[in-house]
C-alpha cells in the first residue's frame, strides 16, 4: 500500500461517506451507484458502517447492518482504486463480522448484479454460498445472492 502505516479501520459517519461519494469513480470506476449511498443507513448503524483511512484519507468502506433475524447484510464494499489487491476488503469484511457478530448476527448476506464476476470471485474467496435469485429485485431482475453462516 501507498504509505507508511495499514489503514485503520473504523466506524463510518456521515461526513466520510459524503467525501467517497465526492471521490465516487475511485471506488466504483464507470458504474454510478451514488444513489445506493443512505445516509440513513450510516445514521442508524454506525456501527457497522466502516472505513479503512490511513494518512491519504478513505482507502475503502463497507455500508452495512443486522437484521431482526441475526443477517449481517452488507450493502456496500469497495476500495479505492490504489487499495485493490491488498487485501482490505477483506479486512473491512472481517470487521464487518466482527461488528455483526457483537450484534447477534448468525449469518452474513450480500447481493451483486448478475455478471459482477469480480465480486463473484472476491465472495467465493470469502466463503460464501452463491446463488442467483431471478426475481430478487422485481420480475425480470435477477441477482446474485452472497450467503454464510457464522
Amino acid at each position: 500500500m501507498i504509505g507508511s502505516m495499514a489503514p485503520r479501520i473504523v466506524p463510518a459517519d456521515v461526513t466520510d461517506i459524503q467525501r467517497v461519494l465526492a471521490d465516487h469513480s475511485r471506488y466504483w470506476g464507470g458504474r454510478d451507484l451514488r444513489g445506493l449511498h443512505l445516509m440513513a443507513l450510516v445514521h442508524e448503524f454506525g456501527s457497522t458502517c466502516l472505513v479503512a483511512r490511513d494518512e491519504d484519507g478513505i482507502r475503502g468502506y463497507l455500508i452495512g447492518f443486522v437484521t431482526p433475524d441475526r443477517t449481517g447484510y452488507v450493502h456496500l464494499v469497495a476500495t479505492r482504486d490504489d487499495a485493490r489487491g491488498t487485501g482490505l476488503g477483506r479486512a473491512l469484511y472481517g470487521a464487518f463480522t466482527d461488528a455483526a457478530r457483537r450484534q447477534g448476527a448468525v449469518r452474513l448476506k450480500a447481493i451483486t448484479t448478475v455478471g459482477n464476476e469480480g465480486s463473484v470471485a472476491f465472495h467465493r474467496g470469502l466463503g460464501f454460498d452463491v446463488r442467483v435469485e431471478e426475481e430478487y429485485n422485481g420480475p425480470g431482475r435477477p441477482r446474485v445472492v452472497f450467503s454464510r453462516t457464522l
